[in-house]
């Protein structure tokens, strides 16, 4: 198996969520690294006056310089070791590893995961990519250092060839890797020829390390994740995860189209009091019920989306090609009118948006279409063992449609979003019954029709009366999310971050993740735990480039558990 190079890595990147980085797509416009966790690039073989010796930082290779250097090394009969990790908090844990890896062969290469894909909980990596490739080069059994381009060590493999790629104790057992990945970069090393070493030393966790010596928490978020992680707290969630797998998951609501133009301000127009930008790029993503559904994906076997297109600008072919291989959808069209487009101006360089504008029309769903959305309904939910409704108030969800999916659902979790286009009009209490309610903070004052009391009093006192509904979750933006269920009765989990890139989405994401664990009965206090990983992992993300992935979350779990 041969693999291809990559593409030269522009030197300007975006700014993304905890200093991780991502290339935007198409024509968009680039954004500056964040500088705190980053240095320039060294002048290439620069020698330390002082010793004699290379420098960490003169370590440090792009991936075709190492592949030219394990070529060279190849040629001259030397064995090359290849070792492949995160490196955030280098101890002695990571010494011994690298050294008895270098006992290994002649040349130890040392590849480091880059920022944009380490999925280890917020404020992780605590040290940018090329920090942590130097860090590794100033210890002097490493003989070379290069950033990975890909989220796994299997390209660097084929372009290094190692004859031994060496992992520590931990990665022995295959069955408790949680990415999943240490079997296919066994299969990468073994097809050139390598063999997989594992280390036997002391270990370390770099997250236990930061969970237990650094605050790296506001104190009641600390506390809460201390008290979670002395009750088992790690092994529960990722059981209660791995519970949902099975599940055949429908879900009903608007499809939307999600539309980022990005605008450059330039100044003042010379004629008229308003501000000139320069075009500098477009994204389209499917989101809505369509976002939803990916994100139900990655965690349960099959998903089933019944939605309304308009014949008009359907874009239809966009969302069948962004749709995960186990998600089916069946679209009906509603004539005359365009798939509902939100367009939102925004200023790249730090994601600001600038203002939207609404493609849609909202008028209740013609009679015929509203039969049909019904019948559509009440036939998929026979086959399906929860449904997810993701209520936008666009028109889609007729008084009939909610009638059919209550009756119809085995397990219903709802949420009916109140935006600019329905303030006031779409709300939760239109839903006489559900399983499961998630809604924000302000979603559940105006269906209760309290500013003022807590939130606590407004589920137990006015939401609880007004649904037939035991479990809730109200997210409560930088506060977390507060949960209610009569086992366990009401709690807060605390927010673990407040970085924030994009909020688009955020809410519907965690709907889409916790409802099938709430359907399996996963305790409420570890299905807001999840919920506010996957909150966190989504506002770091732009639109809906991607979809929350199983593993990712597996990880960030564990870098907020161990």
């Amino acid at each position: 198996m041969t693999f291809a190079l990559p593409a030269t890595v522009d030197p300007i990147l975006e700014r993304g969520h905890l200093g991780a980085v991502s290339r935007l797509p198409g024509n968009v416009f680039p954004m500056p690294l964040d500088g705190g966790n980053s240095c320039p690039a060294p002048a290439p073989q620069a020698l330390s006056t002082a010793a004699g010796q290379l420098r960490g930082r003169d370590k440090v290779r792009t991936i075709e310089e190492i592949a030219a250097v394990a070529n060279e090394a190849r040629s001259t009969g030397r064995r090359i070791v290849l070792a492949h990790g995160v490196f955030d908090l280098v101890h002695m844990g990571h010494v011994r590893h690298l050294e008895a890896a270098h006992e290994e062969g002649d040349v130890l290469v040392v590849s480091v995961t880059p920022d944009r894909f380490v999925n280890k909980g917020p404020g992780c990596p605590v040290f940018g990519e090329r920090l942590r490739a130097e860090m590794l080069g100033a210890l002097h059994c490493v003989d070379h250092v290069v950033v990975n381009q890909w989220p796994t060590a299997e390209e660097t493999i084929g372009l290094v060839r190692p004859g031994a790629y060496v992992k520590g104790p931990d990665y022995r057992n295959e069955s408790e890797d949680l990415t999943g990945k240490i079997a296919d970069e066994r299969a990468a090393v073994e097809r050139v020829g390598g063999r997989v070493v594992y280390t036997d030393d002391m270990t370390f966790s770099s997250s236990t390390l930061l969970n237990q010596h650094f605050a790296r928490f506001e104190p009641e978020a600390q506390g809460f994740l201390d008290a979670l992680r002395k009750r088992d707290g790690l092994a529960r969630t990722l059981s209660a995860i791995d519970a949902i797998k099975d599940l055949r998951v429908l879900l009903v609501g608007e499809a939307i189209i999600d539309e980022y133009l990005y605008a450059k301000a330039m100044g003042k127009a010379a004629k008229e009091n308003i501000i000139a930008s320069r075009f500098s790029g477009r994204e389209v993503f499917a989101g809505g019920v369509i976002a939803a559904a990916n994100h139900v994906a990655g965690f349960c076997a099959y998903v089933e989306v019944v939605t309304t297109l308009g014949t008009q600008d359907s874009y239809e072919t966009a969302i069948r090609e962004s749709l995960k291989p186990n998600v089916t959808v069946n679209f009906l069209c509603h004539g005359g009118v365009p798939t509902t487009r939100k367009t939102r101006f925004v200023e790249p360089s730090h994601m600001r948006k600038l203002f939207e504008v609404y493609f849609f029309d909202d008028a209740p769903l013609p009679p015929m279409l509203d039969r049909q959305l019904c019948d559509a309904i009440d036939d998929t939910a026979a086959r399906c063992d929860m449904a997810i409704v993701t209520d936008f108030g666009h028109g889609m969800m007729t008084p009939k449609a909610i009638a059919t999916i209550t009756d119809a659902a085995r397990f219903l979790a709802v949420n009916a979003q109140t935006n600019s286009a329905n303030q006031g009009y779409n709300l939760i209490t239109l839903y006489e019954r559900a399983d499961y309610v998630c809604i924000d903070s302000p979603e559940a004052r105006l269906a209760a029709s309290d500013r003022f009391s807590p939130l606590e009093q407004v589920i137990a006192n006015k939401l609880q009366p007004a649904i037939a509904c035991d479990t809730f979750a109200i997210t409560d933006g930088e506060r977390g999310c507060l949960t209610y269920s009569p086992a366990e009765s009401m709690g807060r989990v605390p927010a673990s971050t407040r970085q924030v890139v994009d909020t688009v989405g955020a809410g519907d994401a965690f709907l889409a993740v916790t409802a099938p664990l709430v359907a399996s009965g996963a305790p409420i206090e570890l299905v807001g735990t999840i919920g506010n990983a996957v909150g966190a992992m989504k506002v770091g993300i732009v639109g809906h480039r991607q979809s929350i992935e199983r593993i990712a979350l597996l990880k960030y779990l564990a870098a907020l558990l161990k």
